[in-house]
């Protein structure tokens, strides 16, 4: 704990990936005491592959350019790929938490097991139960009262396993057991989902399975990593067009550089670009052009190694990998205590907990080109909120009456899809400018 100070005076952080390590470096530059923990050995969080938790693969890179994805402060090296791979983002985060010297506030090898208030009151101080990430019941475990709790143990590692009629009589996988595409070696392969990880790995099968097929319910739009020489998430004026205006503008650039995708069998998007998250992948299209992977119909049902897809047809597979995504994951803590709704807590600017002044969630967000500085920016309006409350200041008191809602309109204008993984989405730089301003309100007078 922070040498000197009550843990009851401290902040709970949980989690040391990239929402955990900003709110760590926002709460330590505004002078904030705090206890981290992290149930890994190190930093890193999905990104470092020899975490238990990691649901990277080995030939796993980002999706988005480093430019707009990395802290401002802390810029990734020139030498750093435009795409960087797990491999150098493990040590962009490591070398982030040297640099400001983040270790010092974590317990690692620590797992949270609950996180409750100490009474019904708004200013509840809270009970952290923690004990040995490798433990089992109750021995080991600590108990410590924190002024607050902010969450951030990451969006992306509790799988989400689809239901089928019937039974598989062969190897059936979530995305979160693949590491590496040698498990295909040989085999009949069925990737379910066209997410950009199922993407990612039905590429990767094709140079060791017998026959790659790919299962999709909905249309997609997708966006190459490179458009004119450069990263695409590089491109556009600094001036944002009204969403009517990008989602013609940019579909029509889409089809200059990847043609219509329903020729290869995917269903026509029922939605407009951007109201979904795109798939950036440059070879998806490219291996179904060369008839390396088929596209499928939606499952209807198994048997045996048989699946039955929804238009009629029908094929042996000896694997099916479902690509299927991540479910929201708090298991510490009771969901009325997030103010849970439907698929995803309703928190003020995606962090606040409008009944609690004391709880806030970090990295409960995706929009299209966030990146981890947006993330940043979550932690800062965090930490700078929670000095003002300690201060007494009036401008804690305007956040709190702001966060009992109505909530504002974080969609930008687009009218994003009614799914699970879309519950906690926003447009990127409606999101940002709200942030921003709330911060800006609680900053020290210059």
């Amino acid at each position: 704990m922070t040498a000197t100070v009550p843990t009851h005076e401290q902040i709970a952080l949980i989690g040391a990936g990239p929402s955990g390590l900003a709110g760590a470096r926002n709460l330590q530059k505004h002078g904030i005491p705090f206890q981290g923990f992290e149930a890994h050995s190190d930093v890193g969080g999905l990104w470092d592959i020899d975490n238990p938790r990691s649901t990277v693969y080995h030939s796993a890179h980002l999706i988005s350019s480093k430019r707009t994805t990395e802290f401002t402060e802390f810029p990734m090296p020139d030498t750093v790929a435009d795409y960087p791979s797990h491999r150098e983002l493990r040590r962009y985060f490591s070398d982030f938490a040297t640099r400001f010297g983040l270790r010092e506030h974590y317990r690692f090898g620590t797992r949270v097991l609950r996180v409750e208030p100490t009474s019904d009151a708004p200013d509840t101080t809270w009970q952290v139960s923690v004990g040995p990430a490798d433990g089992d019941g109750e021995e080991g475990v600590e108990t410590f009262e924190f002024k607050g709790v902010v969450i951030a143990n990451g969006t992306l590692s509790e799988p989400k396993h689809p239901r089928f009629d019937g039974h598989f009589e062969g190897e059936l996988l979530h995305t979160s057991d693949y590491k590496h595409a040698e498990i295909f070696k040989g085999k009949r392969v069925l990737i379910v989902g066209a997410g950009n990880s199922g993407c990612d790995i039905a590429v990767d099968a094709v140079h060791y399975a017998k026959c790659v097929d790919i299962s999709v319910r909905r249309g997609y739009y997708f966006v190459p990593k490179y458009v004119f020489g450069k990263p695409a998430d590089t491109l556009g004026g600094k001036k944002p067009l009204p969403p009517w205006l990008k989602q013609r503008l940019d579909a029509k650039v889409l089809q200059w550089f990847t043609g219509d995708p329903t020729r290869f069998g995917f269903p026509k998007p029922d939605y407009r670009m951007y109201e979904s998250h795109p798939i950036v992948n440059s070879l998806i299209l490219h291996h179904i052009g060369h008839g390396d992977i088929a596209v499928r119909a939606d499952v209807e049902r198994l048997a045996g190694h048989t699946v039955y897809f929804k238009d009629g047809g029908t094929r042996d597979y000896d694997l099916i990998l479902t690509a299927t995504g991540y479910a929201l994951h708090y298991p510490f803590i009771d969901r009325a205590l997030l103010d849970w709704q439907g698929m995803a807590p309703r928190l003020y600017l995606n962090i606040f907990s409008p009944r609690f002044e004391n709880l806030a969630v970090l990295g409960m967000i995706e929009a299209s080109g966030i990146g981890w500085q947006g993330r940043y920016e979550q932690a800062e309006l965090v930490a700078r909120y929670l000095r003002a409350q300690a201060a007494g200041s009036p401008k804690a008191a305007a956040l709190r009456t702001a966060a009992k809602g109505p909530p504002p309109d974080l969609s930008g204008g687009y009218r994003y899809l009614q799914l699970e993984r879309m519950a906690y989405y926003v447009h990127k730089d409606t999101y940002r400018a709200a942030v921003r301003a709330a911060s800006a309100a609680l900053a020290d007078p210059s």
